[in-house]
């Protein structure tokens, strides 16, 4: 990979970077923003691309600006902040894995916030509000509970690979259980909040998500070359001066609290974490953990899916997570053929 470095005449900070990378970068955020204006015009009330961005800075027809500010854009904002902080969340659990399965919706963190969700729905037919805190509480729970199990000196790859693994299969059968006990409504409630959707998404679910997102995706960000190190295995990071350890749990904690939040927000969108790093490394063709790509991946996957879902099956509009289920499924059975054939499984 070819990298070039910016050294000003005077002295001062250098920055070096990938130009593949860049240019991916900018091509994701062009399309996410495409994507995002599309969706914003899209509906029973269609408007115009260009009118779009001109309601969007001020202008428009009072109609517009209802249709764009109040019922649309809070929807695609909500899409934007969830699929990156899916991306990033995906990235950092399968760099800390180095496996390309060490999803969070794999190893079991999206299976924990579904079970404090529906117990919050199923047991004390709690609020939307209460449903998203217990989305928290549950992705936290699992998060400890998962790193707890996966300690034996240190927490190696396969071990948290194979700990999260057998945490979502009992997880899942959690889940039946909790439907099989619920009321039809509440069960009604929580099928449709288990899909995956972001229909009816307004601001009160979006500035939560924004707030722990201003806090978490920078703090990632900046832990990005201490994740490259813990790539190379823990005896070569300490070397270099990574505290290990503490390191590992500050991302993981970050990780798991940002992905329960964004699931809190629209609910368990399967796959997305697991493809959008993988799609962003092939991309890239970076070494790394590539996290400001991934997030991107994952906003423009999102967007791309929402579109699919509310305009490729005529008048039928499905939520996106069956959308993102079925393309993230192809993925992983053409993930796991190319990892046999390469020897890893």
């Amino acid at each position: 990979m070819t990298t070039k470095t910016l050294r000003p005449r005077t002295g001062g900070l250098s920055v070096r970077y990938a130009p593949r990378t860049l240019v991916c970068l900018l091509g994701l955020l062009l399309l996410a923003l495409a994507a995002a204006i599309v969706l914003i015009g899209s509906g029973d009330f269609p408007v115009a691309p260009r009118d779009v961005v001109a309601t969007l800075f001020g202008g428009g027809t009072e109609v517009q600006r209802f249709a764009v500010m109040e019922l649309r854009l809070p929807r695609v904002l909500v899409a934007v902040f969830t699929g990156a902080a899916l991306g990033i969340g995906g990235a950092v659990f399968q760099s800390l894995s180095r496996n390309p399965l060490g999803s969070p919706d794999v190893i079991g963190f999206g299976q924990g916030s579904t079970v404090g969700a529906l117990t919050v729905i199923v047991l004390f037919q709690g609020s939307a509000w209460a449903a998203a805190g217990g989305a928290v509480v549950g992705g936290l729970v699992t998060g400890a509970v998962i790193y707890l199990l996966a300690w034996k000196r240190g927490v190696h790859g396969y071990r948290l690979v194979l700990v999260g693994i057998g945490a979502a299969a009992m997880l899942t059968a959690v889940i039946h259980y909790l439907l099989t006990k619920a009321r039809l409504a509440d069960a009604t409630r929580a099928v449709v909040w288990m899909t995956g959707s972001l229909d009816g998404r307004d601001w009160a679910q979006f500035w939560p998500l924004f707030g722990v997102s201003c806090v978490l995706l920078p703090l990632l960000l900046g832990q990005g070359r201490a994740l490259r190190m813990l790539e190379m295995g823990d005896d070569a990071a300490h070397a270099l001066g990574v505290r290990v350890e503490r390191t590992r749990l500050l991302l993981m904690g970050a990780a798991v609290l940002l992905v329960a939040v964004a699931t809190a927000a629209a609910g368990p969108i399967v796959f997305v974490s697991l493809s959008a790093p993988q799609l962003a490394r092939r991309l890239t063709r970076a070494p790394g953990p590539n996290l400001a790509a991934s997030a991107c991946m994952g906003t423009a996957l999102l967007l791309v899916a929402d579109w699919t879902a509310t305009h490729a099956f005529g008048e039928r509009q499905l939520p996106v997570g069956v959308v993102t289920g079925v393309l993230g499924g192809c993925y992983l059975l053409w993930l796991l053929v190319s990892e046999r054939k390469a020897g890893r499984v």
